[in-house]
């Protein structure tokens, strides 16, 4: 689940970058007037088809996509890799509503994926030339075989839009199977990819299958939608997927996938969502960093298939942990950014702005848990945090998974609750003020803001409900208004004692207000020598 690379680097990646035309190599007229990009000839395409790539591909023993000449790819480093510049006046599709331009191979993204524009139920493979990228005169990369591939896309904004075209973009695909889009903010964060294969099990190595195909269908002139068909393949899994994306206030993406395991999979990761972690105001180690929190997303959010709604802040646990919530037919789950203040994070990388990300089922999913993995980082370059839906019933080898859904990269989740919302978790020595502390003692403080808190009579207060696997509550409770002046903002302070051992406590907690539940259910697992 964790990269290579700075990820604060590579964020800024897919915030530079796009191309006009194309021409067939065969001589014949093509996708668009203008000479620009080398395309091969026209073979008819659909999602039939592509699935029909994937089953042959899956009733034939995996073959790993040759890597070109690595040991000059070795040499593309970051630094080097980041010198790389594709022509702007070569952008796929640019006189359409949103150019395409693509990635250059590097050290970090090795394998070539083949890449084909669409346009009439035809697709033309787009042929590389090194031509298409500005490269310095002593870049590495000269040296690459002439047919080296590309390593991805990324799909500009809209020319004559809000957004200078040639400057951003708003969705990327690059690495494995992974996926990222911009949210409302304007700002990439997370990352979404096509399956999850024995994330975190133990003794196991997780496997990374990868796009080696993209399908770039040419949108309709003033369409706010494009679609981008991916041909997935790996030691484990072998896929086909269709990814329809609308750029609106954020992104929206319908996607549709069909998966064929090749083999036994003890974790099957379905709509994996990929994001960071480090610390944030629940606790934070001594000097362990100038800014006040870093990270992409501070919690996940569950709608259960019972109507709860749940709320996980997250952990960098002090070893790799993985929390299981049991469901059936869920109604949406996302890895999100609550904490929108700027002066929390106080980083230009603008930890504020990154997106979350909603994952809505289409259709029942059945019975399963949404899977929370959460690895240990002493960085902010790490990927850590995983949540993904997995299945009850284990993967069966040479059976097809069919699977719809819904991505929405927004602010916030697109199906707020009417129920108060947690906003702030906070850990820290037990006791009260001006009295000796006793040892082992942890306090916690929840805050819980709106819905039916905004209305509460005069002198009322809700009452907290709270539950611990381990340990006990002690007598002390407090439930107050927090004195910032904002309707509907409460906090619960407890105390939690004689936890034994250092495995995890799982807590929970919610409000009441008149018998009815009054706010989401706060959820947390506490590492008592984390």
């Amino acid at each position: 689940m964790t990269r290579p690379i700075d990820r604060r680097a590579l964020l800024g990646a897919f915030s530079a970058a796009a191309v006009t035309g194309l021409y067939a190599e065969d001589g014949a007229s093509a996708l668009a007037a203008e000479p620009g990009l080398k395309v091969g000839p026209a073979a008819p395409f659909d999602f039939e088809t592509l699935k029909g790539m994937a089953r042959k591909l899956a009733a034939s023993p995996y073959a790993p996509t040759p890597k070109p000449a690595p040991e000059i790819l070795d040499r593309l480093d970051y630094d080097a890799w980041g010198k790389i510049s594709f022509h702007m006046d070569k952008a796929l599709f640019q006189e359409g509503p949103f150019p395409v331009t693509f990635f250059h191979l590097g050290r970090f993204f090795q394998s070539p994926v083949a890449m084909y524009a669409v346009e009439g139920g035809q697709a033309r493979e787009i042929l590389y030339d090194p031509a298409y990228f500005d490269m310095p005169a002593a870049s590495p990369a000269h040296a690459l075989p002439k047919s080296a591939g590309f390593a991805g896309i990324r799909v500009q904004e809209k020319p004559g839009g809000q957004y200078d075209w040639r400057k951003n973009d708003w969705a990327a695909f690059l690495g494995a199977s992974y996926f990222r889009a911009i949210g409302a903010l304007h700002q990439y964060g997370l990352s979404a990819r096509a399956v999850a294969v024995d994330t975190a099990v133990y003794g196991k190595a997780e496997d990374f299958p990868a796009f080696t195909k993209l399908y770039i269908e040419e949108p309709q002139r003033t369409s706010d939608s494009m679609t981008v068909y991916a041909l997935l393949d790996g030691a484990s899994v072998v896929g086909a997927c269709r990814i329809a994306m609308t750029r609106e206030k954020g992104v929206v993406m319908d996607i549709d996938q069909m998966l064929i395991p090749r083999r036994p999979i003890a974790r099957f990761g379905l709509a994996p969502l990929t994001s960071m972690y480090w610390f944030s105001e629940t606790v934070k180690g001594t000097a362990i960093d100038w800014r006040p929190e870093v990270h992409d997303s501070d919690g996940l959010a569950i709608w259960n298939g019972k109507g709860e709604r749940l709320w996980r802040p997250l952990n960098d646990p002090p070893y790799p942990a993985v929390s299981a919530f049991a469901d059936e037919n869920p109604k949406g789950y996302g890895l999100l950014q609550r904490d929108r203040n700027f002066d929390h994070y106080l980083d230009g990388v603008y930890y504020d702005r990154r997106p979350s990300l909603w994952v809505e089922p289409k259709g029942p999913w059945g019975r399963g848990a949404v899977q929370l993995v959460e690895l240990p980082t002493n960085d902010e370059i790490n990927d850590n945090i995983g949540a993904m839906w997995v299945p009850e019933a284990p993967a069966q080898p040479g059976k097809p998974v069919e699977l719809g859904y819904r991505l929405s990269w927004l602010a916030d989740e697109p199906h707020p609750t009417d129920l108060a919302r947690c906003v702030a978790t906070r850990l820290g020595a037990g006791g009260q003020p001006g009295q000796p502390r006793p040892p082992g003692l942890r306090k916690f403080v929840v805050e819980f803001l709106g819905g039916p808190l905004t209305v509460l009579p005069f002198g009322a207060a809700p009452e907290p409900v709270l539950q611990a696997s381990r340990g006990r509550f002690t007598d002390y409770r407090l439930v107050e208004a927090v004195p910032d002046g904002v309707a509907g903002h409460w906090r619960v302070q407890f105390d939690l004692a004689d936890v034994q051992g250092s495995d995890p406590v799982d807590l929970r907690l919610h409000l009441v207000v008149g018998g009815k539940i009054a706010s989401e259910v706060w959820m947390f697992q506490y590492h008592p020598f984390g």
